[in-house]
């Protein structure tokens, strides 16, 4: 499990690479040369946001999500729950950001809502909020019974990992809108070093989905301390049990051979 875990965290430094590379040295594609007129200043704002909205879905929503949900596999106890809806609640916090990032552009909220990566992503967030929410409800208060949240565990986990694989699913929509984009409004050629690096990009991405999927479904490993506990415990539960045996056959055993020398024969 620990090498796992080692591998999505290492997968998902390479996509924060990525992405930071790609926003901040491609200044064609996000970045334009900064100018004092009024429409350069407006124009330079909007690629602004445009930069903001895919280093926050990214960094922000996809990765601490993705850190969130490996929270189980190396945390326990009240540390787990903690650490967990603080990683949640962050991405989403950073996921409305990115969007509201999108959506302060120039050209607004109806003229950026019509394409699938942006019917996915407001489905995702609004999924991820109401995951959220429902989670702080039955698994944070103590108030919950304890059939309650175990009714509710299996529903939390497979909507968790839903949530998360659609996010990964949204932002490969995300790259494919703006890979073509790039070529058919700035010529873009196809293999070039901006088109390879954005196809690497994807592809970090879905390794990185994958080992966080795989480390939320694998089973735990036992640690030797939790077997001695656990053997401790057993042998416990015996001795008692041996012994109270014992009380009792002797209580029949007398002398006599009846029960505590009332008549009664064993």
């Amino acid at each position: 499990m620990a090498g796992l875990l080692a591998l999505a965290r290492i997968s998902g430094v390479l996509v924060a690479i990525l992405v930071l590379v790609w926003t901040l040295s491609f200044r064609t594609t996000f970045l334009l040369p900064i100018s004092t007129t009024s429409a350069a200043a407006t124009s330079q704002l909007d690629h602004l946001y445009s930069v903001l909205h895919p280093l926050l879905m990214v960094i922000g929503f996809i990765l601490l999500s993705g850190e969130g949900i490996l929270a189980h596999r190396w945390l326990s106890g009240w540390s787990r729950k903690w650490m967990h809806l603080s990683l949640q609640g962050a991405a989403l916090g950073f996921g409305l950001f990115g969007i509201w990032a999108k959506f302060k552009g120039n050209d607004g909220i109806l003229a950026n809502f019509y394409s699938l990566h942006s019917w996915m992503g407001l489905l995702c967030v609004a999924l991820f909020a109401a995951q959220w929410v429902v989670g702080f409800l039955s698994f944070w208060r103590r108030g919950e019974g304890r059939r309650t949240r175990a009714a509710l565990l299996p529903w939390h986990v497979f909507a968790g990992i839903y949530t998360y694989g659609l996010s990964v699913a949204t932002a490969e929509t995300g790259l494919l809108e703006k890979l073509t984009f790039l070529h058919i409004n700035r010529g873009l050629p196809r293999r070039s070093p901006e088109a390879t690096l954005v196809n690497a990009l994807g592809l970090a991405l879905a390794v990185l989905c994958g080992l966080v999927v795989l480390a939320a479904v694998s089973p735990k490993q036992r640690s030797n301390k939790d077997d001695n506990i656990a053997t401790i415990k057993t042998s416990h539960c015996y001795s008692n049990g041996h012994q109270k045996a014992i009380n009792f056959v002797q209580s029949y055993n007398n002398d006599d051979g009846t029960l505590n020398g009332k008549g009664i024969p064993f």
